[in-house]
């Protein structure tokens, strides 16, 4: 009775994890060789165990990352694709995010820039780390849509707080000049304080003529190309050889 009670008492704390270790060491006779201490331990191991995967569950569906599978531990690094396990593994520690770096991911259509930079926000999330993936055509409209409902400085602000946010098809439409404008203001939000990741068809010399105003540009890419760990992918695509 007394011990159901206890049970009932963690619940209504909303300390589900350590119910649940607690009711499992109920069915458990070989527990009372362990000290008082140690099976307490392993009642709050099992509530941070429970509320670290809530969380990371929490800020993998808030990232909305595309492609939801990709991983690092998938990266496939056969001959002629120009990624080197020592580059990649170094990346998927995660300092360069806590350093504030950058990552430029380049190569043609097909060659996996996409995954790539999905594997990099999933490991971003499993080590606790906030992330956004978006495609710069929908991030335009998406600041479009806010200054037309008078919300832009919010979501700005909410940008600027993302640990990483994965800007994918950069470089597919030139951008006008409010687009400009408003991807200098989310850059400049995140220098030195956040990271960003770039994934482009173009390589990142033609970034400049892209970008359109030489004024802009420089400012932009200043604030982007500055700390930056680059990857450019290489051979042909991928997506054929999945096919094949």
């Amino acid at each position: 009775m007394l011990m159901q009670h206890s049970l009932q008492q963690l619940r209504t704390l909303r300390l589900e994890g350590m119910a649940r270790a607690f009711e499992e060491q109920l069915t458990q006779p070989a527990i009372t060789a362990l000290s008082f201490e140690e099976r307490f331990a392993q009642l709050i191991d099992r509530e941070i165990l429970l509320r670290d995967g809530k969380r990371i569950d929490r800020l993998l569906k808030a990232a909305r990352i595309k492609a939801a599978a990709a991983c690092l531990e998938d990266v496939d690094y056969r001959a002629g694709r120009g990624l080197e396990r020592s580059q990649i593994a170094a990346l998927g520690t995660g300092q360069w995010i806590r350093h504030h770096q950058n990552c430029l991911i380049t190569g043609p259509t097909g060659s996996g820039k996409t995954w790539l930079a999905c594997a990099l926000a999933n490991a971003a999330c499993r080590q606790g780390l906030a992330a956004y993936y978006v495609r710069l055509p929908r991030l335009f409209e998406e600041l479009r849509i806010a200054h037309a409902d008078g919300s832009f400085s919010r979501r700005l602000m909410q940008l600027a707080r993302m640990d990483l946010i994965v800007i994918d098809d950069w470089g597919l439409a030139a951008p006008s000049a409010q687009e400009r404008s408003d991807l200098l203001e989310l850059l400049d939000d995140r220098v030195g304080t956040r990271s960003t990741v770039i994934t482009s068809q173009l390589p990142i010399e033609h970034w400049h003529t892209y970008l359109g105003d030489p004024t802009f540009a420089d400012a932009i890419l200043d604030r982007v190309v500055h700390a930056a760990h680059k990857l450019a992918l290489k051979g042909e695509s991928m997506r054929r050889k999945e096919k094949a």
